[in-house]
This record gives C-alpha cells, sequence and structure tokens, in this order.
C-alpha cells in the first residue's frame, strides 16, 4: 500500500513537472518572434508608407532586440525609466490617464504622450515635428532631460557591458558591435511594426462588418465635420494646426513655431491619428481634456475658440446632444483590440 501511493506520488509529481514544463514552453512561444510575425503588411486602403525597412531589413532577432530596448530601463539615467513607462501597450502606446509625460525623478513634462501607431505613415515625430526621421526619434527622449535623461555615449557604455546585449547584437547582426545606429534600426523595426488597422470601422469598410444606425450617422458627421484634418484611413493629414484651445500659460509651450521661428506657426500642433481613440485619453498637446465629450463639446463651440484657431474649425459648427452621440459612437468603432493586444508588442519575457 505504501509503495503504490509512492507511486501516485512519484507519477504525479513528473505529471506537474511536464505540466509546468509545457507551459514555460507555450509561454516563450507566446512571446517568441517568428519570421511571420514581423512581415511587413501594408492594409488595403493605405497610402504608400513614408519608412519602408529598405535600409533596415525585418528580422526577427532585430525586432526582438528593439523590444528588448524598448522596455528596458537601463535607457534612462536612473535606470528605472523605460520607453513603456510613458507608451503603454494597452493604451496604444500612450500614457493612460496622465495629462502629461513623466520622465525620471519625478519631473514632469510639458506635453501629453503621443500614441505610437501607424509610425511608418507619419512624416515628422513629436508634437512640433522636431524630428523628420523615425530611426532618430528615440534619441528625443533619451536624451531629454525632463524624460529618461541619458546620453547616447552612457547608453552604449551600458549596451556594452550587458553580456545579454552583446548576446542579443550578435544574433541580430551577427557580430559584437554595439552602436547607436543598430540600437536605433532595432527600436524602429519594433515601433514601426506597430500597425493598426483591425478595428471594427476597418471591417466596415471592407463589407464584413455592419455599423449601427448611431455609427453610420456618426460617420456621416465625422466625414463632414472632422475629416478636413482627420483624413482616412489614418485619420490625420499630418499637418500643423492651432485647435483653438488656447494657450496653457503655465506650460508656455509655442508648439510648432519653436522649430520654424515662424509667427504663423504659433501655437500649432501636429494633428494626432484618430485610431484607438478610446484607449489614448487624456486628449490634446496638453493633456487637458479627459473625456472624449469635451473634445467634441470644444469643437462645438466655435465662440471659445482662440484668437489664433485654425479657420477649418469653423465649418465644424455646433451638433445637438444627438449628434454628439452619434459622433462618438462612430469614434469608437476605431478601436482595434487585436492591436491593443497584440503579443508581439507585450513586454519580453523569454
Amino acid at each position: 500500500m505504501i509503495r503504490f501511493k509512492k507511486i501516485i506520488f512519484i507519477t504525479g509529481t513528473l505529471l506537474a513537472a511536464v505540466v509546468l514544463l509545457n507551459s514555460f514552453t507555450l509561454l516563450r512561444s507566446y512571446f517568441g518572434i517568428t519570421p511571420s510575425d514581423i512581415v511587413l503588411k501594408i492594409p488595403k486602403g493605405f497610402p504608400a508608407p513614408v519608412y519602408n525597412f529598405s535600409n533596415n531589413k525585418l528580422s526577427p532577432e532585430v525586432f526582438a532586440l528593439g523590444r528588448k530596448l524598448f522596455y528596458d530601463p537601463l535607457l534612462a539615467r536612473d535606470n528605472i525609466t523605460s520607453c513603456a513607462s510613458c507608451h503603454q501597450n494597452f493604451a496604444a502606446f500612450s500614457h493612460i490617464d496622465h495629462a502629461l509625460s513623466h520622465g525620471i525623478n519625478g519631473k514632469i513634462g510639458t506635453r501629453n504622450v503621443p500614441a505610437l501607431q501607424n509610425l511608418i505613415w507619419k512624416d515628422a515625430f513629436m508634437w512640433d515635428g522636431s524630428v523628420n526621421n523615425l530611426e532618430e526619434q528615440p534619441v528625443n527622449p533619451i536624451t531629454n532631460p525632463v524624460e529618461m535623461g541619458e546620453t547616447m555615449e552612457n547608453v552604449l557604455t551600458k549596451l556594452n557591458g550587458s553580456e545579454q546585449y552583446r548576446v542579443l547584437f550578435t544574433k541580430a547582426y551577427n557580430d559584437t558591435l554595439i552602436n547607436a545606429q543598430r540600437m536605433m534600426k532595432a527600436l524602429t523595426q519594433f515601433v514601426g511594426l506597430m500597425i493598426t488597422a483591425d478595428s471594427k470601422y476597418d471591417h466596415y469598410i471592407a463589407g464584413t462588418e455592419q455599423f449601427t444606425p448611431a455609427e453610420k450617422s456618426g460617420l456621416v458627421l465625422f466625414r463632414s465635420k472632422c475629416a478636413n484634418c482627420h483624413r482616412e484611413p489614418l485619420f490625420t493629414d499630418n499637418s500643423y494646426r492651432d485647435n483653438g484651445i488656447g494657450a496653457d500659460i503655465s506650460l508656455n509651450d509655442p508648439g510648432r513655431e519653436k522649430i520654424t521661428g515662424l509667427a504663423e506657426d504659433m501655437y500649432k500642433f501636429k494633428v494626432p491619428g484618430l485610431r484607438n481613440i478610446e484607449a489614448t485619453f487624456p486628449y490634446m498637446h496638453d493633456g487637458r481634456y479627459k473625456r472624449l465629450s469635451e473634445v467634441i463639446d470644444h469643437y462645438c463651440s466655435p465662440e471659445k475658440y482662440s484668437s489664433t484657431a485654425d479657420k477649418s474649425l469653423f465649418k465644424i459648427g455646433r451638433l445637438n446632444d444627438h449628434e454628439k452621440k452619434d459622433l462618438i459612437s462612430f469614434l469608437l468603432t476605431l478601436t482595434d483590440k487585436n492591436f491593443l493586444s497584440d503579443k508581439r508588442f507585450a513586454y519580453p519575457t523569454d
């Protein structure tokens, strides 16, 4: 009897070990990157991308390196703050519920964290368009004294001192050279493949799903009132506009004017894409609005526009409460749940 119980115990232990091993294997495969995961697929109806990876050949190893870098606080001076600290995957890689960016040592920035999605179709980055190359964009937050506060020289010293990164760079590039160019290309592969085009709106356009009457009415309203700036299918025209909210004097942010030096660019900011807008609150470049209803109310109140507001805003006019609800119903169809939970962009555990 004792021997029989011992056999059951050993068998049960072995079974548990097998289950645990299989779970670990499944977990690794869940987070692992395969060649099929990094194929560049241009969604139907999208224009040709500005950045096409022609000089940055996509590979699972380089993508995985970029993912590791994106989530690693080693890139910051405090070794606590990472790119992902502000760019959260469940929020379309924006910073949910924070009006302004949060950086090292509790420092607060002057602008809302923009979502990272469909970046290869952008011709410039940051709210003021201060960076015009996707491969160079990460340098800005890494070296910004309020955000990550590091120097590229120190980052490279830390990477070269890491056995793990020497292995990862070797897998990615077939030798141990770790430099800024390779680091930026890896990060670009990771963020560049953050493509969202699988929302209810996309299914409606493809004819595979139907809109409710409210959503359909909202689309009609959107196309007549909002599409001048938020052009389909990317829901931005990549321009810079003064959206009439007026300057927050506590931030003293001149917007695009800081880059161009042109008086007419004062208080202009890049028109953001609206995909996944349900998940990217708060809104506006300074994060002053927490709810979509507040955004809609602003644009439907021309008497409250600042004196420098873009003239195209006056085309919107007033909407009644029913129309506002329909417009929001449409905007919610831009949520791409598969993108927000895409395993390729999740925190790497392998």
